[in-house]
């Protein structure tokens, strides 16, 4: 007993002074190399993040349920567990360190696919894992130099401003900014190599990331969410015929202010298939993204902007042979896919406390407003026709309370106006508790 009452003393007293700090968590790998050259830790850490989300909707299920109204008008309310993250971080010395990221989604369901070759080649699923548990990252980083650093496992691909800080400290509403979450992976996580670090000072300071990964799977992709389902992760190995290159570059020169942009390129996606056959008759399938995003903070305001804008080539080609694909394949095989996708959005948020002389009789609120549009049928390819129901433009506003540095409360109304508003708007009230940090760290 006293050894145990000895480590929840030492729990406390590790996780009190880092409840005021900026969270590890929320800074990017490039960022992160340069506080671990500064000795934020001696040895080992532990934390992580989770949500807990309620959404009160006066719409339907299904928008494209109808050809003439969208969703229909209807009252239904969910509640869920978003996401449940552990993080662990490790010094083998002050050159070796292995990090890692847990994920439990939406209450740990979920089944695992394999592929019966000697069966014709037949899906099959298993209950195997018995829940989702996702394996959001892992790997080992050797430090060599500020400027140049190495980092080999399952890492985040920093494409868009949501995935280089996917934790829910960083974004205002109660769910992730909308557009960048539905055209791309979200937290996109691949396996591979990365090059990272920072260099230059003063107003000349940038920190980047270089990577080769594992490809999107162009088995994944459909109408509605353009290539967010090509994620990799669904069986137990992935498919390397032909990796990702991705490079990102921040721009940290300006106290408060960050500056960024990143480029995805995917040489064939056609042939990281599940089985080749399935997109023999194509050559060769690019995939370009391209994302820009910017961020401000200071005490008295807080606002970010970001950009994404995706084009895949035999578009036309793809979708074609998605839709052939077998009744058992684990995907949704609604085409088409469109050659362009495009998101952009900005919000900003006031603190009131400042705003009042940081009278400390005010709690510590963020008033903010978040507007969004995106397109994951930006533009067909060929005889291709786009559907106007994945044309959304919305306006999100509400508040955030910081209970505690790294707790805190959320509450917005969403209103989305569908196809240039030719369809019925959609409209939402949610409330949210979230939170980040580390509880142990030695």
């Amino acid at each position: 007993m006293k050894r145990l009452a000895n480590v929840l003393m030492l729990s406390l007293c590790a996780a009190t002074p880092l409840a005021a700090q900026e969270s590890h968590l929320e800074k990017s790998a490039a960022e992160q190399s340069a506080e671990i050259y500064a000795d934020g830790y001696d040895r080992f850490r532990v934390g992580g993040y989770g949500e807990v989300l309620a959404n009160f909707m006066d719409y339907g299920i299904n928008r494209f349920s109808g050809t003439d109204y969208g969703s229909e008008r209807d009252h239904r309310n969910a509640i869920s567990i978003p996401r449940f993250v552990l993080a662990f971080d490790y010094k083998f010395n002050s050159k070796w360190i292995l990090s890692a990221e847990i994920e439990f989604e939406a209450g740990g369901t979920g089944t695992a696919y394999e592929i019966e070759n000697t069966e014709n080649g037949e899906y099959e699923m298993e209950a195997e894992k018995g829940g989702e548990v996702a394996l959001e990252q892992f790997h080992i980083t050797r430090l060599l130099h500020p400027a140049f650093n190495v980092r080999a496992g399952h890492l985040i691909v920093p494409v868009g401003l949501t995935n280089e800080h996917h934790e829910p400290i960083n974004f205002f509403g109660t769910s992730r900014p909308e557009g960048e979450t539905t055209i791309i992976p979200s937290t996109w996580h691949e396996t591979g190599i990365e090059f990272f670090g920072t260099f230059g000072r003063g107003y000349g300071r940038f920190n980047y990331q270089a990577m080769v990964v594992a490809g999107l799977n162009a088995n994944g992709f459909e109408r509605d969410t353009w290539v967010a389902g090509g994620k990799q992760g669904l069986f137990e190995t992935d498919n390397f015929t032909s990796p990702a290159y991705v490079a990102r570059l921040n721009y940290n020169g300006v106290p408060g202010l960050k500056l960024g942009g990143s480029v995805y390129y995917c040489n064939n996606v056609a042939a990281n298939s599940d089985k080749p056959q399935t997109f023999s008759n194509i050559d060769k399938a690019p995939l370009w993204i391209y994302s820009a995003d910017i961020q401000y903070k200071n005490r008295y305001v807080t606002a970010r902007g970001n950009m994404i804008y995706g084009n895949l080539h035999e578009s036309e080609a793809l979708s074609s042979a998605i839709r052939g694909q077998s009744n058992t394949v684990p995907y949704s095989r609604i085409v088409p896919v469109a050659r362009n996708a495009v998101s952009y959005g900005g919000e900003i948020g006031f603190n009131l406390r400042a705003l009042c002389r940081d009278n400390p009789k005010v709690p510590v609120i963020y008033p903010f407003v978040r507007y969004e549009y995106y397109n994951p049928q930006q533009k067909g390819e060929g005889r291709q026709v786009m559907d106007l129901r994945n044309k959304v433009s919305m306006w999100t506003a509400g508040l955030n309370w910081y209970a505690l540095p790294n707790l805190v409360v959320k509450a917005d109304y969403t209103t989305r106006q569908i196809g240039g508003g030719k369809y019925n708007s959609e409209n939402e009230f949610s409330l949210a508790v979230a939170y980040i940090g580390w509880f142990l760290s030695k």
